[in-house]
């Protein structure tokens, strides 16, 4: 009884005390009166793990003298506070699953990009080289689009049924290909370039709504706008490696020297996906179960599609959620896809700087808008964690997406030098990048089973605008003899759409 009685005291004591080493010394000194041992044993203790031995051996001797199975107890809290060099260590130097798909993703978005620009840059000496216009530069431009639109529906589809690994994977593939055929196709025709880009932008329509599928599956719904800023910051640091990689390459090499060594790297990447990715994170054999658990519980069931069953379009496009993403959509690619394809010819006919220095202040703007792009995942995040309902944390991000562009590119006509123009290019891209916390993450809540075919039907109608606006671009300049006036019709559509959003977009689940 006596001893149950000192057992007790004890415990009742050391849960005052915390469970670190010194906490647990202290705790010894004053009840058990043995701290000038215990002080020797600390300092011989081996962090490399011999030492626990030791400790465990003399700790036992001890509790054998003074009958305790408090002794004991209090051995196991040391024992279990100095695995140092053990097994939690290891543990604490692990990524988890989900961060390596994400930097996966991000990898084969900046390729994704990457080869779009490659041909932004090089159309310079082609146009040169084979004396084309201001009006066909914008034809030759928006091809890549016109396969870009019918795959948007298709791969968005695609995705839903078979999941993002996959599909990406084919469109990573082809791609490539297409890049790497994109010289020879030059040379040979222009029917040829044009069929070629076509293919291209055909393979990389996949891209976009694979990696929103594939990031909310794998990240629970309070980390999902971090994971899209990472791997969209991967696409928009795209631009910044194809525009500074590429006049470097065609110097060096030749035109074909950048389309060659894209294509290469697609191919690198895509041996390293098909065997470290899974469709879903309960498919996968390297992720934890603390991991999984972490997944799981943040985030809502959204099944597959059976075999044979179609999505909803008539019901999809029946509700004003879906139009509010629609017409994001297609003020955003208006806007990104002038500035992608424009602003080289932008820095060379208005400044007249040669072709490096307009793929260095062409750059710029796209690095900043990978960071800013993160930075409004990171705040999306902590607004929804903070307690901020989704439909206001969406309408926010998407307004500073739009408002912040458009009053940048009104800007933008009264520039007198490139470093004024850099500057204010950066401003509206940086903006922009928070579109990516609105309405692209917005498919997910409304409608999580068909996020796949919605992003393909919003993307598809955004990529018929960027084909206008490609287009357009070049009749105007063609016609007007500057920029201007597609630049301020440009910032009055992001105006209406900004308004047009705020009225009927909802963060609550709608399908």
């Amino acid at each position: 009884m006596e001893a149950v009685r000192f057992s007790n005291k004890i415990q009742m004591h050391s849960s005052s005390f915390s469970n670190t080493h010194f906490g647990l010394i202290n705790f010894r000194k004053t009840h058990l009166g043995f701290q000038p041992k215990i002080q020797k044993k600390w300092k011989s203790l081996n962090l490399s793990g011999g030492g626990d031995q030791r400790l465990k051996k003399e700790v036992f001797m001890e509790k054998k003298q003074r009958g305790g199975f408090t002794v004991k107890c209090t051995a196991e809290g040391i024992e279990r506070g100095l695995l140092v060099g053990g097994r939690s260590e290891e543990r604490e130097f692990m990524v988890a699953e989900r961060f390596k798909v994400v930097a996966l993703v991000a990898c084969v978005m900046c390729l994704c990009n990457a080869d779009r620009v490659v041909m932004s840059v090089a159309i310079v000496p082609l146009a040169a080289k084979h004396g084309w216009s201001s009006a066909f530069l914008g034809i030759v431009q928006s091809s890549f689009l016109w396969g870009y639109i019918f795959s948007s529906v298709i791969g968005g589809a695609l995705v839903d049924k078979y999941g993002g690994k996959k599909v990406i994977a084919w469109g990573a593939a082809l791609w490539s290909l297409a890049t790497l055929l994109t010289p020879w196709a030059a040379n040979h025709s222009t029917v040829s370039l044009l069929a070629i880009r076509a293919f291209f932008g055909l393979a990389e329509g996949v891209a976009l709504p694979s990696m929103n599928t594939l990031l909310s599956r794998w990240f629970p719904c309070h980390e999902r706008a971090t994971a899209v800023g990472i791997s969209m910051g991967g696409f928009h640091l795209g631009n910044v490696v194809g525009l500074v990689l590429t006049p470097l390459f065609m110097t060096s090499i030749g035109i074909s020297g950048p389309f060659i060594l894209f294509a290469s790297l697609g191919l690198l990447w895509l041996t390293t996906w098909v065997s470290r990715v899974t469709n879903d994170p309960q498919e996968s054999n390297s992720i934890t179960k603390a991991e999984l658990r972490l997944i799981q519980a943040g985030k809502s069931d959204s099944p597959s599609l059976k075999k044979g069953e179609l999505p909803p379009l008539r019901l999809l496009l029946s509700k004003m959620p879906t139009w509010a993403i629609i017409f994001a959509n297609v003020t955003n690619n208006w806007g990104y896809f002038v500035l992608l394809s424009w602003m080289p010819v932008y820095f060379k006919t208005v400044f007249n700087v040669n072709l490096k220095q307009a793929a260095w202040f062409s750059a710029v703007p796209w690095g900043t808008m990978a960071i800013s792009g993160y930075v409004a995942g990171a705040a999306s995040d902590f607004l929804i964690k903070a307690g901020y309902s989704l439909t206001f944390v969406r309408k926010v991000m998407q307004s500073i997406g739009f408002i912040g562009p458009g009053v940048a590119l009104l800007c933008l006509n009264f520039a007198k030098t490139p470093e004024v123009a850099s500057v204010l290019i950066t401003i509206a891209l940086s903006f922009s990048a928070f579109s990516q916390a609105g309405f692209l993450l917005n498919m997910q809540d409304i409608a999580p089973q068909y996020a796949g075919f919605l992003h393909g039907i919003s993307n598809s109608a955004g990529t018929l605008a960027a084909i206008i606006s490609t287009i357009g671009t070049g009749f105007f300049v063609q016609w007007l003899g500057s920029f201007q006036a597609f630049l301020t019709l440009t910032a009055c559509l992001y105006f209406v759409t900004a308004i047009f959003w705020n009225v009927y977009a909802t963060g609550e689940r709608v399908f």
